[in-house]
């Protein structure tokens, strides 16, 4: 029984391969496909900043940025667009946060906060920024003008 079954599998393959190639033939290659197109949100940024404790009221709040074309409620969104530009073309991630075994200066720049998420360069963002030591200091002033400029 099993024998039979198995030359019957065989028989089926071997006329289907012998018809395949002729219909190719008659029909002419198979097209290839289409590739996908790219949406321009996939790989553009949109990203939501929330500051708080800076002291300042025009700084304070939660602001959109949109960036190509710039817009969004953040004040200086085609400054902001910019500046990310600038960051994307550098090898240091700027929403990365400082390594742990990273030595900082003990200073502080106050108490202002921030929380930046959304998409950047196509990539998932949600990283918080403090002004609690050098390190933090730098890292949000690399950001300046996305982050508002405070001291």
């Amino acid at each position: 029984m099993l024998r039979r079954l198995a030359l019957t599998a065989v028989t089926s393959l071997a006329a289907l391969s012998a018809v395949a190639p002729a219909a190719t033939a008659a029909t002419g290659p198979l097209p290839l496909p289409l590739p996908l197109p790219v949406l321009q949100d996939d790989a553009g940024t949109r990203l939501t900043i929330t500051v708080s404790g800076s002291a300042d009221s025009a700084a304070e709040g939660t602001f959109e940025l949109r960036c190509a074309p710039a817009g969004g409620s953040h004040p200086v969104a085609e400054r902001a667009c910019g500046r990310l530009d600038e960051l994307a073309g550098g090898r240091k991630d700027p929403f990365a946060p400082v390594p742990a075994d990273t030595l900082c200066t003990l200073q502080s720049g106050g108490p202002a906060t921030a929380r930046v998420t959304g998409t950047w360069q196509g990539r998932h963002i949600d990283s918080l920024f403090s002004r609690t030591n050098g390190c933090e200091i730098s890292r949000w002033n690399n950001l300046t003008p996305v982050l508002p400029n405070v001291r």
